[in-house]
């Protein structure tokens, strides 16, 4: 019997999930890896809208030309689309990263902002870049919602929204703040190896008595 997904077994999913430690893909293991909020953001802009296949080794290339926003600051924009070639936008990505980096040393005496308002401020980040950011780069509670993050909490039926923005907005009022951080990695691993958009892998999901999928 599918038991109903909501704050009462919360704990029990989220603690469920974390003990089935699922493979992470080499980008979000190297995301985790970062305690830069600058390499997170940067390399966020990179994903956007590309799998985690082609932005890994295009984010490697692109630390092989700096780390810092000095470096790509005064970077070439052509050596920086090589470099990330060929992730979605590539041309426009190049271009972006120099920019922000510009602004980040201009406006921000070169560090990068803190907060989700002042980080949407910049042209190609929206409010994923900048949980992301606030969450993996500085460590501070922020809910970072992607579209298995959007998917997978609508399919389980723990919240009911049309977007991303909608479920972020929607969690903040439901999910406890001790699991904000960590709840991207999380679920966008169980999407990419068990709940997948399609064909989703029911029979080995260590949590689908609590799906709604299934009632």
């Amino acid at each position: 019997m599918v038991k109903r997904f909501d704050d009462k077994n919360i704990d029990f999913v989220v603690e469920t999930l974390k003990k089935a430690d699922q493979p992470k893909s080499d980008f979000v293991s190297l995301m985790d890896s970062f305690n830069d909020p600058y390499l997170v953001l940067i390399a966020c802009i990179l994903s956007l809208r590309t799998n985690d296949k082609t932005t890994y080794p295009a984010t490697l290339r692109m630390l092989q030309l700096g780390r810092t926003p000095q470096e790509f600051a005064n970077c070439d924009v052509k050596k920086l689309e090589q470099a990330i070639y060929p992730v979605g936008f590539y041309a426009n990505k190049a271009k972006q990263i120099i920019e922000l980096s510009r602004q980040i040393i201009e406006k921000y005496s070169g560090r990068v902002p803190e907060s989700i308002d002042e980080l949407v401020k910049f042209k190609g980040v929206g409010r994923k870049t900048a949980n992301l950011t606030v969450a993996r780069g500085f460590n501070k509670p922020a809910i970072c919602v992607d579209v298995h993050v959007h998917r997978i909490f609508n399919r389980m039926g723990y919240v009911q929204t049309k977007t991303p923005e909608e479920t972020e907005f929607a969690l903040r009022k439901k999910l406890p703040i001790k699991y904000w951080i960590d709840i991207n990695t999380l679920i966008v691993t169980h999407g990419q190896n068990i709940c997948k958009p399609q064909k989703p892998m029911c029979e080995k999901c260590p949590v689908s008595l609590y799906c709604s999928k299934n009632i």
